[in-house]
């Protein structure tokens, strides 16, 4: 196989703590050898609320409010600020990162992998565009990731659309990301500590003229069929690749779920800081 040909799975509905042990997986994968890329589809049940690699969890995040969703949170290897995952799909790419014309920077290979995303939301007949914030100095200090767009994630209409976070770990790159088909919001914002109901509701305000899910934007319902169809073309067409199935063995399979109950499941992990 040539460069342009990857390895594509839609490993269908898991867990959070299954999920994040699935990218953990994938970008160990590359780093043993196998460096073809990888574009993974996936969604949640229970729903998920990740918490980027360095957040802060004390005062932040509220456990309690989360479980009264029946949201499980989970930290994330990646940075960035805490997505809460539901009806959405969700992306990952797995990647060397001397993979040819990936740019060395972390905001140079957003700009190359979200092409792909860019042509999703065009597929889907939305006028997409990469972000370039003019002054990111003036961030607000929310501990919710969609309230603001970092370089060259997806806005349409002004609007974050979709959320990415990235890092990179033994020459590999994991890029994954967040696609909201809908958002609860009263299910989102209780997983936030606020000082008091004006400040939390203010911040409903903010994150409502921020962010933008796919359904508002089409105005009518939208199955996850219709949105991977569209990103796995997207994805095709933006990077210009080819993709051939990849299929996870029970081996795989075994040292995932390990992976998960080991990591991704224990407070050690999860409530790190």
């Amino acid at each position: 196989m040539n460069e342009n040909e990857w390895l594509f799975i839609d490993s269908g509905i898991h867990s959070p703590e299954y999920n994040m042990a699935l990218d953990d997986y994938l970008l160990e994968c590359g780093a043993r050898g196998r460096k073809q890329p990888v574009l993974r589809f996936y969604g949640w049940n229970p729903p998920g609320l990740s918490i980027g690699y360095f957040q802060k969890t004390d005062g932040k995040i509220d456990f309690e409010g989360a479980k009264a969703h029946h949201v499980v949170c989970v930290r994330r290897l990646t940075g960035g600020l805490a997505v809460l995952h539901h009806n959405e799909l969700t992306y990952s790419v797995i990647i060397p990162e001397d993979y040819p014309d990936m740019p060395r920077s972390v905001v140079g290979a957003y700009r190359i992998l979200s092409k792909g995303l860019l042509e999703g939301f065009r597929a889907l007949g939305l006028n997409a565009d990469l972000a370039i914030p003019e002054n990111k100095l003036g961030s607000s200090h929310s501990p919710v990731c969609f309230e603001e767009a970092s370089w060259y994630e997806l806005v349409v209409e002004g609007r974050k659309a979709a959320g990415s976070a990235q890092t990179r770990q033994r020459g590999m790159i994991l890029q994954h990301g967040s696609i909201p088909i809908s958002v609860d919001e009263d299910e989102l914002f209780d997983c936030f500590h606020y000082a008091n109901t004006r400040l939390k509701e203010r911040a409903k305000r903010v994150f409502s003229n921020k962010a933008v899910s796919l359904e508002n934007l089409l105005g009518r319902e939208v199955t996850l069929d219709e949105v991977k169809k569209a990103f796995y073309h997207g994805f095709e067409k933006g990077l210009n690749v080819t993709f051939h199935p990849l299929t996870l063995t029970e081996e795989d399979d075994k040292e995932v779920r390990a992976l998960a109950k080991n990591k991704y499941a224990t407070d050690r992990w999860n409530r790190s800081r």
